[in-house]
């Protein structure tokens, strides 16, 4: 039962953020940004989250996840008021900085807490488990996003974001009786710098790994709203092409506890890799909006295990009593990728189209599969 409350606290508040990624894309396009100033506003879900995921990891780590998702929770619905309130370009900077911020305390307690549910044997279906949740989300999040905004507009498709994204910080304020006692806060937590966790080489591997499958994620889900404008697409279809990658997801994820204990957790990432980078490379030759449905169900199929599975590796690696900080430093070095990348593609994007965006990104992913494949004779199937 506390996995499956947790998981649906999760799934509400990743709505207001996925929903909120794909809503702040084509409202920028609506207020005539170019994919510079779009590249740049990815990057800003991710400048100050960098500086504080580490942060967020130890006091989760030290005080407990509650207050962590509490604040997680209405932080969101901060951040998420920021544009109704103020229409215009740069509320949007404000909103996806305060989004981030605030998206990083409840994501590593989560995080944390779903860890702690379970030994070591029960973590991979623990955390597959949870990222079914994700799917869901990645899911509902782009395909009421598309819907509210071709019928209610920008400002309506905020607010319903925010009556979503504030329910997990209303009950656990009331609630908190299903986290167990070892995650309410600890007293004594081992501590150690950063060098110290980067020093462990499977660690260090597995957060370069789970950097450029989130960014291969993200990605999609801000740069496949300018595709889709650009050849006149509505913001439903829109919606549900970004929907049928987390649905793909919610599949794969079916089955990757299975996949795990059969091939390994790395062997399985690299093959997600790998399919994920190679069906990069078909966005930009169709316009049909099937055909595009159908390739970004492939997708997901490729990215659906990778960011579970590097969270388990990251969660699996980190030392005794530091699982909290290991997910933040997993999270610092996301964050640094999605500042750089967006801002390269961004500006790539300006100079010579959306198109060099996705064969970029193909590349990045592939080079990833290829680098995770070194590892794999480290990691023999269980």
């Amino acid at each position: 039962m506390p996995l499956y409350l947790t998981v649906f606290l999760a799934i509400l508040n990743q709505i207001g953020l996925k929903g909120s990624k794909m809503l702040v894309a084509l409202y920028a396009i609506e207020l005539h940004a170019n994919p510079l100033m779009i590249g740049m506003l990815i990057s800003m879900y991710a400048i100050f989250p960098l500086l504080l995921a580490i942060y967020a990891g130890r006091v989760s780590d030290r005080f407990g996840v509650r207050w962590s998702l509490v604040l997680g929770s209405f932080g969101m619905c901060g951040g998420l008021l920021v544009p109704v309130v103020f229409p215009v370009m740069p509320a949007l900077f404000v909103s996806a900085a305060l989004v981030g911020i605030a998206n990083i305390f409840f994501h590593v307690s989560s995080h944390n807490l779903v860890g702690s549910l379970g030994d070591a044997h029960a973590r991979t279906s623990n955390f597959g488990t949870f990222s079914l949740g994700a799917a869901i989300s990645g899911m509902a999040g782009p395909m009421l996003v598309g819907f509210l905004v071709d019928r209610s507009g920008y400002s309506m498709t905020y607010v319903a974001l925010i009556a979503i994204a504030m329910i997990p910080g209303i009950f656990l304020s009331g609630y908190a009786g299903f986290i167990p006692a070892r995650v309410k806060g600890k007293e004594e937590t081992k501590t150690g710098g950063v060098r110290e966790l980067l020093a462990i080489p499977r660690l260090r591997s597995t957060l370069v790994t789970s950097g450029v499958i989130l960014t291969g994620i993200d990605l999609f889900n801000f740069y496949m709203p300018i595709y889709g404008r650009s050849i006149h697409l509505s913001a439903s279809v829109i919606g549900v092409i970004i929907g049928m990658q987390a649905a793909a997801s919610f599949v794969v994820r079916l089955w990757m506890p299975w996949m795990a204990r059969k091939y390994s957790e790395t062997r399985v990432l690299t093959w997600s890799l790998m399919m994920a980078g190679t069906t990069y490379l078909l966005f930009p030759a169709f316009q049909n909006p099937a055909i595009l449905a159908a390739i970004s169900f492939l997708l997901g199929l490729g990215l659906g295990c990778g960011q579970p599975l590097s969270i388990i590796l990251t969660y699996n690696h980190s030392p005794p009593g530091r699982a909290g900080e290991a997910l933040g430093l997993r999270i610092s070095v996301n964050k640094f990728i999605q500042i750089m990348v967006p801002m390269i593609f961004g500006s790539l994007g300006s100079a010579l189209g959306i198109y060099p965006v996705f064969w970029a990104n193909a590349l990045l992913l592939l080079t990833g599969g290829f680098n995770n494949a070194r590892r794999e004779p480290d990691e023999p199937a269980k």
